[in-house]
């Protein structure tokens, strides 16, 4: 089992930034990836931006620029970094983190943190 906590999330206006943190804890040995997904009301939850554990990042174009995601392996933490905010960034931004899926104890599972708000006024 995992368990993901964000934190950093609020209000900002427009072209302002903000931090995000992922706690993670519990059985953390199978993570293959970890990501930040954004999900605004009635629309499906997106992939924000992912690193794997060999430093390899991804970015929606939407973000490409403006965030930046970082890791710290050693406190179990993820980061968000995310500058020159937008109206349309809008949204709850959820951690994720997806298990590599081999052997007898790595299935496969995705976890999900429980999501942050992120609001930015126009």
């Amino acid at each position: 089992q995992v368990q993901l906590v964000e934190s950093g999330g609020g209000l900002v206006q427009t072209g302002g930034s903000l931090r995000l943190s992922c706690a993670a804890s519990g059985d953390t040995w199978c993570i293959h990836s970890m990501g930040w997904y954004r999900q605004a009301p009635g629309e499906e939850r997106d992939l924000v931006a992912s690193i794997t554990i060999g430093g390899s990042t991804d970015y929606a174009d939407s973000v490409k620029g403006r965030f930046t995601i970082s890791r710290d392996s050693a406190k179990n933490m993820l980061y968000l970094q995310m500058n020159s905010l937008k109206p349309e960034d809008t949204a709850g931004y959820y951690c994720n983190a997806l298990e590599a899926n081999w052997g007898t104890r790595c299935h496969g599972v995705n976890y999900w943190g429980k999501g942050n708000l992120v609001a930015v006024s126009s």
